[in-house]
């Protein structure tokens, strides 16, 4: 085994519209976001991930910063291949002589087309792998936060990310119905800078939409545990001045409220396609929230007002999807059923 170790390795992958976790030996090595910034003069990448990041909305006209995944899909094929071979290499396998073939499971949308497909393994594939394995990502995140889907047993899965938000109905290691609503984290944050504009007269970037998301973000406009007011830095679109204006946790909660809305009308659209049996079981286990947007304050509270059934957030929802996708690496035999090749 060491020897064969030297000529391949297995890397699970969560390639997100926000974020790229990648998953090697049972740890998460790579969490960076999925952005790349290249050269426009020479083509060549400059930046990967968090270094990427920090040029985000801030480059002169030779560099240009990607973000390759558009709503949970590649949108830009040349910078999805290089963004990926790029953060495999931040995989520290130590020094080898050979570079290693790699057996990639790759988390995709329940939603995707089959040219969708094409892209990722495409991506893949040109990045090194020999072996390109997909699997959903409802399903990757309901093995990630410990359900056993072989059972015959309903379980609804609520993954909101950057790009999408997926919504199935798992039983017997198989999507029996879902709904995939492409208005998740980055909707978001394109809700809070045009309030910040009509409301405040103030222009400001996506990086700063997040980090108002991240600070103050609500469900609802009453907390138990209310986050403090932030300040928001911009322009002033009046008098072309940067400002400063302060903003409170309800005003982003009514920001984002119709975005809600829309997620809201999606689960109730996945409860009701769902059999009756299985309606069953999901009133007694209860609705699990997992990415990024399931940290979004409120959130479960406002669901079980809208579904009246228990909602579970994922004690690490950012992370479940990768954690899934790894476990059916690891037991490629066992979840054979879920993967596509």
């Amino acid at each position: 085994m060491g020897l064969f170790d030297m000529f391949s390795s297995d890397i699970a992958i969560d390639l997100g519209t926000a974020n790229t976790l990648i998953l090697h030996k049972n740890k998460i090595v790579v969490d960076e976001p999925s952005i790349i910034a290249m050269d426009k003069t020479t083509n060549k990448v400059i930046a990967i991930g968090r270094s990427a990041m920090m040029m985000h909305e801030k480059t002169h006209e030779n560099i240009k910063t990607i973000r390759p995944l558009r709503d949970g899909v590649i949108a830009d094929f040349y910078a999805a291949e290089h963004m990926i071979r790029g953060m495999i290499k931040m995989i520290d396998t130590g020094k080898r002589l050979i570079t290693p073939s790699h057996r990639m499971v790759i988390c995709i949308p329940s939603g995707i087309t089959e040219v969708e497909k094409r892209a990722v393994r495409d991506s893949a594939e040109h990045a090194g792998a020999k072996e390109v394995f997909m699997i959903h990502e409802p399903i990757a995140a309901a093995i990630g936060i410990g359900i056993d889907i072989e059972k015959p047993v309903g379980t609804m899965i609520v993954d909101i990310g950057g790009g999408t938000t997926e919504i199935a109905v798992i039983a017997l290691s198989g999507i029996v119905c879902d709904q995939s609503v492409r208005t998740a984290g980055d909707v978001f944050n394109r809700d809070i800078l045009d309030y910040m504009r009509r409301q405040h007269n103030l222009l400001i970037g996506e990086r700063s939409a997040e980090t108002i998301k991240i600070q103050v973000g609500s469900a609802l406009a009453e907390l138990d545990n209310p986050p403090d007011d932030y300040e928001v830095r911009g322009r002033d679109l009046m008098t072309g001045i940067p400002k400063v204006v302060k903003v409170s946790y309800p005003e982003i909660a009514f920001a984002i409220d119709k975005s809600i809305s829309k997620i809201e009308e999606a689960v109730l659209k996945a409860l009701e396609s769902s059999p009756p049996e299985l309606a069953a079981d999901i009133y007694d286990n209860g609705i699990h929230l997992t990415g990024g947007g399931a940290l979004l304050r409120g959130l479960d509270k406002r669901l079980y007002m809208k579904t009246k059934l228990p909602i579970h957030v994922a004690e690490d929802p950012l992370r479940a999807v990768v954690r899934g996708t790894g476990i059916a690496l690891a037991k490629l035999n066992e979840y054979k059923g879920v993967l596509m090749t």
